[in-house]
């Protein structure tokens, strides 16, 4: 009787475990009775399970079920194997990108600002469910990058209410939103992703000032030899803004300043502006970088003392030379290169990109009456020097060699100097174990960097592997961003192939013809062979 009665409970369970799964999948809404309803299905079974434990075990002292007893144990044992590997690469994956240009891995810029994540950061990819795929690629490799990163795919036309609330308008739109703050765009680029991603990690722009009035370089020029236009889009790339700023008018460097840059000035500062400039350096914890080119008539150099003479209080000494590099295959003289490795510093670091200077003077380090020691960051190769004699230069019939006698500088010749310099006014100290030291926001300092030239961010030699990553380490390096000083996104190489009308027919015979007709005579002669 108690055997009838458990068979019959028996089959009640896996009535009602059967029928939750099915109103799993056709009434979602009864999900919560249907939970209860498989348990007291899996109940049940398990009673009658334990009711029969006579002939269960009667049942396992059989040889034969012995036998498959282990066979069945190894099989659970390998699918728990796989199931375990599984699980593993799931959690701790690995990737490889093994193609040419590394299309499928995200620059250092990128990765190390993933890795600056606090927060979770949400990307939502809003586009029709057909195209939705095309952006996985590219976002799998942020979701890699970091586990704060999580990223959704909405199909606009089933879901209109999510599509409004971001105020998604486009086809093809990722959302990157990151505590409270969102950012769009429209491409999959990694370029434009990662700068959406700057913007909300850091909302806040920061402001550089091109000094103007001394026949300065123009960011907004975009003229190939002199203009700034393209450095001035990388600027922006990294979430700053620009403005150009006549000194010798305002009389005053704004507020919001937080680099000021005096690129390639071809004539000196006035007097009444050394003293603004230093004001803001001293008294406001500013940044200055100066590009500061040779002189324009090597015939008849003119000094730039005012110039010159602020840098010296910062430990940066200029020296009016021209840097020459016989580092080519000929012993001609040519625009000097930097190659790694460069010289210790948070600007360089792990910099493995060559960098070349159109005409470029040598600026040493040295320590100032005020104490402030410069570095360098920047070096040309040990087969170049500064050449001192410049009228030298112009003289075609007689070649220049290093003569250190006439004081010629030998390489490796320092080429870009920077100094930092601890605020004057202390900041007032935090209270006792309320923040951790990694909290803490970074101590401000004065810093001024030089680089002996002010072409090698035109437009015309942008093209050079490391001139734009260079600046841009310099400027962040300037507003103490540090996590900002990287190798930041490059467009994927261009791989299409042009062929002539010719070629193309001539690809066309070969692959519809004279190929399938090789191996069409291939096979005959081989079937005439053997008859």
């Amino acid at each position: 009787m108690v055997q009838r009665i458990l068979s019959l409970l028996s089959w009640v369970g896996v009535v009602l475990v059967f029928g939750a799964l099915v109103v799993r999948f056709t009434k979602p809404e009864w999900d919560q009775y249907a939970t209860y309803g498989a348990y007291a299905g899996l109940a049940l079974v398990l009673l009658y399970t334990f009711g029969q434990w006579r002939e269960i075990v009667a049942f396992f002292q059989r040889r034969n079920a012995r036998y498959g007893t282990i066979a069945a144990a190894s099989v659970v044992v390998v699918l728990g194997i796989l199931v375990a590997i599984n699980y593993l690469s799931d959690r701790r994956n690995k990737r490889w990108d093994l193609t040419e240009n590394r299309q499928y891995s995200l620059s250092e810029q990128s990765n190390k600002l993933l890795g600056s994540l606090t927060a979770p950061a949400k990307f939502m990819v809003f586009d029709q469910a057909t195209n939705l795929e095309r952006f996985r690629p590219r976002l799998d490799a942020y979701k890699y990058g970091s586990s704060q990163v999580q990223v959704d795919y909405v199909d606009v036309d089933k879901d209109p209410v999510k599509t409004k609330e971001y105020k998604v308008d486009t086809y093809g739109t990722i959302v990157v939103e990151y505590m409270g703050r969102t950012e769009r765009v429209t491409t999959d680029s990694e370029q434009d992703i990662t700068n959406a991603l700057i913007k909300v990690v850091n909302p806040t722009a920061k402001k550089v000032y091109f000094l103007s009035g001394h026949g300065e370089k123009d960011p907004g020029n975009s003229d190939r030899k002199i203009g700034y236009s393209s450095i001035a889009d990388a600027l922006k790339r990294d979430n700053f803004e620009f403005a150009t700023l006549a000194l010798a008018q305002t009389g005053e460097i704004p507020k919001d300043a937080t680099v000021l840059v005096i690129a390639g000035p071809r004539t000196d500062l006035i007097e009444q502006e050394v003293p603004v400039i230093d004001n803001y350096l001293t008294m406001r914890t500013g940044k200055l970088l100066v590009l500061f080119d040779p002189p324009d008539n090597l015939k008849e150099p003119a000094s730039m003392p005012r110039l010159a003479g602020l840098l010296d209080q910062w430990g940066i000494k200029s020296t009016d030379t021209v840097v020459l590099d016989v580092t080519g295959l000929t012993s001609n003289p040519t625009a000097p290169v930097a190659v790694p490795p460069y010289p210790a510093h948070a600007i360089t670091n792990n910099f493995g990109f060559i960098t070349a200077f159109p005409l470029v003077r040598a600026l040493q380090p040295e320590t100032s009456p005020q104490k402030r020691s410069g570095q360098t960051f920047l070096q040309t190769g040990a087969r170049s020097w500064a050449e001192k004699s410049l009228a030298s230069l112009t003289d075609q019939k007689n070649p220049v060699s290093a003569d250190p006698a006439q004081g010629d500088i030998p390489g490796p010749v320092s080429i870009g100097v920077a100094t930092a310099v601890p605020a004057s006014t202390p900041e007032p100290t935090l209270a006792a174990n309320t923040k951790k030291p990694e909290d803490e926001p970074k101590k401000p300092e004065t810093r001024v960097a030089a680089i002996g030239d002010s072409d090698f961010i035109a437009n015309a030699y942008l093209g050079v592997e490391g001139n734009r990553d260079l600046f841009m380490n310099v400027v962040n390096w300037l507003a103490q961003q540090e996590n900002m000083i990287a190798i930041r996104p490059r467009e994927p190489a261009d791989r299409r192939m042009t062929l002539t009308e010719n070629k193309t027919t001539a690809i066309l015979l070969l692959s519809i013809f004279v190929i399938p007709g090789v191996v069409l005579g291939a096979g005959v002669y081989s079937w005439w062979r053997r008859r």
